[in-house]
């Protein structure tokens, strides 16, 4: 697809692995399923060239949320693209993002349409971003993004479970995504947690 307006952004450097604990339970298993079923329509659609409406089916689905798409491949990440910050509607959003990951995350050749069908999806709906403390951090609770100097490094709440990291290292790690030495937020980097409601197909 063409690059999504409202300029998502990616994680090329480390991967977006999947965890299904989230920060409470803000949708609905109807709701789940609808916008995991519009993440697989829009990459369908992308691939062959039609439209479809971008109009959020409800209220709820209208509220302006970051959020971040990962495709899987039989059981392989094949992409994972997402907005920080609560750029547009969360139904639309999710629909760009998915058109994104299937064919702008970096790491990947595009989705072809032969492997369209058998991708599976995972969405991680995002808290609005607030001011943490190093000490202040939760493993497995809170994302965090670090921004120094115009550098601007973020990893998702499942990535250091996933990775067995401890606090410190989960630190070090968001500060090597940023481009910055693995030390800066001791140095006076921004740091920033949001939470994220993680759900699946099969986990609806």
């Amino acid at each position: 697809m063409s690059s999504p307006p409202h300029n998502p952004s990616s994680s090329p450097s480390a991967p977006c692995t999947q965890s299904l604990g989230s920060e409470g339970q803000q949708f609905s298993p109807e709701e789940r399923a609808l916008l995991l079923r519009s993440a697989h329509e829009a990459i369908e659609s992308a691939l062959e060239g039609r439209a479809i409406s971008l109009e959020p089916p409800t209220a709820h689905l209208a509220e302006p949320r970051g959020v971040f798409t990962t495709i899987y491949l039989r059981g392989e990440l094949r992409g994972c693209v997402g907005y920080v910050f609560a750029v547009a509607p969360l139904y639309r959003s999710v629909i760009e993002t998915a058109r994104a990951a299937a064919s702008e995350d970096t790491r990947f050749q595009p989705v072809t349409p032969e492997e369209a069908s058998e991708l599976e999806v995972s969405l991680s709906v995002l808290s609005p971003l607030t001011p943490i403390m190093p000490e202040q951090i939760e493993i497995g609770r809170h994302g965090l993004v670090v921004t120094m100097a115009g550098h601007r490094g973020l990893l998702l709440p499942q990535v250091p479970v996933e990775h067995h990291w401890d606090r410190v290292t989960f630190l070090e790690q968001t500060c090597r995504k940023a481009g910055l030495p693995v030390d800066a937020w001791k140095r006076g980097a921004k740091l920033e947690a949001f939470t994220a409601e993680v759900f699946a197909e099969g986990q609806v």
